[in-house]
C-alpha cells in the first residue's frame, strides 16, 4: 500500500459530525474513494479493516482520525487532487454506513483547491 507524504483530504464540519455518530455507533472507521462501482465514484464509509485493501490502493490522509484510501490508479487520472469530504442529505445507492440516516458522504475537488489557497 502507499502513501503520500502530505494529507490530500479534508472534511467539512457537517462530515467530521457524522463520522462523529457513526464512530459511536461502530467503532472505528475507514474511508475508501470509489472509482466507479457501487456508488458511483463516491465516498464509502465502513467499519475499520471491513474492506479489504490491495497494494494499488493508496492512503490520502486521515478525516477525523479515519484513514482515506483511493485506488493509485483512480488518484493518478484525476491528477491527484486534494479532496474536501461533505455529507449531503439522502442516501447514496450504496452500502456506505451513513446511508442509514439518509445520508451520503461525497467528495469534492474544487472546493478543496479553495480550501487550501485561502
Amino acid at each position: 500500500m502507499q502513501a503520500d507524504p502530505a494529507p490530500r483530504i479534508v472534511a467539512t464540519d457537517s462530515a467530521v459530525s457524522e463520522i462523529g455518530r457513526l464512530r459511536d455507533e461502530h467503532g472505528p472507521l475507514m474511508f475508501f474513494q470509489s472509482g466507479g462501482c457501487c456508488d458511483g465514484s463516491s465516498p464509502m464509509c465502513f467499519p475499520d479493516g471491513e474492506l479489504l485493501l490491495g497494494p494499488n490502493d493508496r492512503l490520502l490522509g486521515e478525516v477525523d482520525g479515519c484513514p482515506f484510501y483511493i485506488d493509485a490508479d483512480q488518484d493518478e487520472r484525476w491528477n491527484r487532487p486534494t479532496l474536501v469530504l461533505e455529507v449531503a442529505a439522502g442516501a447514496g445507492s450504496g452500502m456506505s454506513l451513513e446511508g442509514v440516516h439518509d445520508l451520503r458522504f461525497r467528495t469534492d475537488g474544487r472546493a478543496a483547491a479553495q480550501a487550501w489557497t485561502s
